[in-house]
């Protein structure tokens, strides 16, 4: 007797591909709500800046105020002062993520070693950071006060060059005491970020990189610092962003005088204190598109990078 051979059923297939497109649509679902109030909080204080870069409003007549379009604009980028303070605030940003991502590398290769006392060491390590800012620049400012400062008065003590150098009222010295000033506070979270990249480094890698004969050297120039290239590059990421938008240090240490005004400063003075609202409104809006856009750049080429180095550790 013949056997009767069932053809399998056919219906629709239920496949991990239906399951994860309903996941994402239930997560898109759960975070509209607050993705769409992170973007109105944003948009709307970016929408009004805008419209009062395209005005022109007067603080000694009520009322009297006219619409310009771009003239706002053309004034600031034909400024000489809005060049500077672009220059001086890409040349902060450069000297001191330079340094922070060095030292911070450093700090971290120390503080992933094991020994004693480490917890307490990376506690200390992180408090700079746990500082407020204008704490921090009252404390580096009072440092480098003429005859009287401690850093003055151990350079006049070793015979060492600056100790006769009022530091904050030069070129080049202001701009050297804000570096510093930043590079001390916020080497810790470029630090901390790196000390994250480097716990995830497995120990074998190591041991059979020591195995084939690899020295320390060799192991970190060839091992941890490629492994450790995603932990950088958003450090820098960061680092870079904040760097650009920086106000607080050089309003306190110097008021933006000896070639440390900073692009956020003069829109602060244009808007604040000269009364220019219409023309502070449009130097904020280019710092801003500055950062945007040095954030897409940055984005753009490193998260490339992070990419590649996610497929070969894959």
């Amino acid at each position: 007797m013949a056997t009767k051979t069932l053809a399998p059923r056919r219906g629709p297939v239920r496949g991990g591909n239906g399951r994860d497109q309903a996941e994402r649509r239930l997560a898109v679902r759960m975070t509209a709500p607050s993705l769409v109030l992170m973007a109105l909080v944003a948009a709307v204080p970016i929408g009004y800046a805008a419209w009062l870069s395209l005005n022109q409003y007067s603080v000694r007549t009520a009322g009297l105020s006219r619409f310009v379009g771009l003239e706002n604009y053309v004034t600031a980028l034909s400024s000489p002062e809005w060049w500077a303070s672009f220059g001086q605030t890409f040349l902060f940003a450069g000297l001191s993520v330079s340094l922070e991502l060095v030292l911070g590398t450093a700090m971290a290769l120390l503080l992933n070693l094991a020994f004693r006392g480490r917890a307490l060491l990376r506690t200390v390590v992180l408090l700079p950071y746990a500082i407020v800012t204008v704490v921090s620049a009252i404390t580096w400012q009072t440092m480098f006060q003429p005859n009287m400062g401690l850093v003055t008065n151990v350079l006049s003590a070793l015979g060492l060059p600056g100790g006769d150098v009022v530091w904050l009222g030069e070129h080049g010295y202001a701009m050297t005491v804000i570096v510093l000033a930043d590079v001390w506070k916020t080497t810790p979270f470029a630090a901390l970020i790196i000390l994250a990249g480097l716990q995830v480094i497995s120990a074998e890698t190591y041991e059979a990189a020591e195995l084939d004969g690899a020295s320390k050297w060799q192991a970190f120039v060839h091992i941890t610092l490629p492994l450790l290239r995603p932990a950088i590059v958003l450090a820098a990421i960061f680092r870079t962003m904040d760097a650009l938008r920086v106000f607080d240090l050089p309003f306190v240490l110097t008021r933006g005088a000896n070639g440390t005004e900073s692009m956020s400063m003069l829109a602060y003075t244009q808007l604040r204190e000269n009364r220019l609202v219409g023309e502070g409104s449009a130097l904020s809006l280019l710092t801003f598109l500055t950062v945007m856009v040095v954030s897409v750049v940055y984005i753009r080429f490193a998260g490339g990078n992070i990419r590649e180095v996610a497929k070969e550790e894959q």
